[in-house]
């Protein structure tokens, strides 16, 4: 008898985790709309009432120097307010991408103590571009609770001009001159755009500002993959990127550590859209956490990374986990996790899959008629990447496997282990001055154009960036061994 393309398909306890699902997403967007119309008065009362429940458990201690800059930085509430932290001046500029969407950049091309001058032209500096990853914005590369583990603040002091991008749909990108935000079709989108638009548009706006052959790109997670499918589709882009570097690479990871869901998900990924529909995904978070003291919506992220992933985040001191935290999240299409869950169900970094009505078997017996499908999505073409490309992994990040990853891409690629790192590790991690920057550094300088225009990484001026952050001296920090409790006022 010919299976129904779902009732065929799933499982009882499939449909139980459709029905918690809905129930969820339900209740969340309930509790979403009701905190959006809540006074002010009552969204303090329910934040004065969660400190005093978490401090109840855990008492209150004293706030050490490092405490208080943890945060500052989490209150602030835009790139703006966290360069202004660390005492620097930063550009913003905004890229139409062909298909009508607009891009907010934010540039660092001016080091700390120096007069910013004629904005919006050439500084004469060689270019690095970065890129956030899935549900992040710009705002993940600065704040950090030392500057000295700042990518984009050492870069700047070593003479780079720094640019960082953001993704349609996030915090900086919300706007299109086509479709308006509450719309379906404005996040009708996914990794697929970012290769075609987003990454390609944005580096030829750089450089058209900058007046300079190439840039040099960093990426961080999904913002690795973007850059993998972009110069795997426009040939041409290979020649303005004299350096891909891969901070905590994604190109088909094997899947998630909680085993129902990765199940689940990779059956049938479009779920994604009966639970969370055709919008942003997960759009209540801002609101939670203006309910929730920060101590406690910092142990709800860590165990939701430890659920999913299997992140412990060891290598995270406390102090930034309440800095970063609060940061973590943006706006991101349900559409573009559809796509991920695909690329996992499939094991190839492929692209979306728009056939999603087809029938698939996916019995454990597997049986066919014939081996040949009919159908199968266009990947993308990694090995024909031409741009130098290095990759920086934690060799305890589950969403990497490198051997897999190697195996799709050219020959020329260099890939470094970060022992004990997992995947948040790479950008936030305690020790990434001494662990992954002199490797970033090492790479920029050696193919960046006209290398004789920055400084080594030892030079005297450097020392600049670690003397002081708004008057509190380095020595105040030990980000090493620091155990206290993460504390919010």
């Amino acid at each position: 008898m010919p299976k129904l393309p779902v009732l065929g398909r799933l499982k009882g306890r499939e449909y139980i985790a459709i029905l918690f699902g809905a129930v969820f997403v339900t209740l969340e967007a309930l509790l979403t709309f009701i905190i959006a119309f809540l006074p002010k008065s009552v969204i303090q009362w329910c934040y004065n009432k969660s400190r005093s429940v978490f401090h109840i458990i855990i008492p209150p201690v004293p706030k050490s120097e490092e405490l208080r800059l943890a945060e500052r930085i989490r209150r602030a509430p835009d790139f703006e307010a966290l360069c202004k932290i660390f005492g620097y001046t930063f550009e913003e500029h905004v890229v139409l991408t062909k298909d009508g969407y607009l891009l907010g950049l934010h540039r660092l091309c001016v080091k700390k103590g120096e007069e910013q001058g004629t904005t919006g032209i050439s500084s004469g500096k060689p270019v690095v571009y970065l890129h956030h990853g899935l549900l992040m914005n710009s705002e993940v590369w600065v704040c950090l609770t030392s500057p000295e583990r700042s990518i984009p603040f050492v870069l700047v002091e070593l003479g780079y001009d720094v640019w960082l991008g953001n993704n349609r749909g996030n915090k900086y990108s919300k706007k299109s001159i086509y479709h308006d935000p509450n719309s379906t079709k404005f996040w009708d989108f996914s990794i697929d755009n970012f290769a075609w638009n987003d990454i390609p548009d944005s580096i030829e706006y750089i450089l058209d500002v900058t007046q300079e052959p190439s840039l040099s790109y960093i990426g961080f997670s999904q913002g690795t993959a973007q850059a993998f499918a972009a110069l795997s589709i426009h040939p041409q882009l290979n020649k303005r990127v004299n350096v891909f570097i891969a901070l905590a690479p994604a190109m088909s990871p094997a899947g998630l550590a909680a085993p129902i869901v990765d199940g689940l998900m990779k059956a049938s990924p479009t779920l994604l859209f009966l639970i969370f529909g055709r919008k942003s995904i997960l759009s209540s978070v801002t609101a939670w956490q203006s309910i929730l003291y920060p101590p406690i919506y910092v142990g709800i992220i860590i165990t939701s990374l430890r659920w999913m992933f299997n992140w412990h985040s060891h290598n995270i001191p406390h102090a930034q986990k309440l800095a970063a935290y609060s940061h973590l999240y943006s706006f991101a299409s349900v559409k573009s996790v559809v796509h991920w869950f695909q690329i996992m169900r499939n094991g190839k970094f492929q692209m979306y899959d728009d056939d999603v009505q087809r029938v698939m078997l996916v019995q454990k017996s597997g049986h066919r008629p014939s081996g040949v499908t009919s159908y199968a999505p266009a990947r993308f073409p990694t090995r024909n990447i031409s741009s130098p490309i290095v990759l920086l992994y934690g060799d305890s990040d589950s969403l990497v496997d490198i051997e897999i990853m190697l195996k799709e891409l050219p020959g020329h690629t260099v890939s470094m282990p970060l022992e004990g790192y997992e995947h948040l590790d790479v950008i936030w991690g305690g020790n990434t001055h001494v662990d992954v920057i002199p490797h970033v550094i090492e790479a920029l300088k050696k193919h960046c154009v006209r290398k004789e225009r920055v400084l080594d990484a030892d030079d005297s001026s450097m020392n600049s960036v670690h003397l002081k952050v708004n008057g509190i001296h380095e020595d105040a920090f030990n980000f090493s061994g620091y155990n206290t409790p993460v504390l919010g006022d």
